[in-house]
């Protein structure tokens, strides 16, 4: 059974940096396309960054330059590096591993930026 695991979400303050985690169990990690997608309340989900198995990013607009995915196949893990934090970035976080047809989902681990 695949799992995705997200961690490091927490309350902080704007311009703090935070460093969230994706650790997939039960799945070929290396051969996916993994992303991080954000749904704020009252929002739609939407993605915020994707990484291909070849190591190829994308980007949201309102992130690019602040926010960096990267992932780490030895330890099945993809990470979401995310600088200089703004009000409206806070939001539930989800770890996806798309596979064309099926697509997996992490629980989502919450981002509250706020002063």
């Amino acid at each position: 059974q695949v799992q995705l695991v997200e961690s490091g979400g927490g309350l902080v303050q704007p311009g703090v940096s935070l460093r969230l985690s994706c650790s997939a169990s039960g799945t070929i990690f290396s051969i996916y396309i993994m992303g991080w997608y954000r749904q704020a309340p009252g929002k739609q989900r939407e993605l915020v960054a994707r990484i291909t198995s070849g190591g190829s990013t994308t980007y949201a607009d309102s992130v690019k330059g602040r926010f960096t995915i990267s992932r780490d196949n030895a330890k099945n893990t993809v990470y979401l590096q995310m600088n200089s934090l703004k009000p409206e970035d806070t939001a539930v976080y989800y770890c996806n591993q798309d596979r064309g047809r099926y697509e997996y989902w992490g629980q989502g681990t919450q981002v509250i930026v706020s002063s």
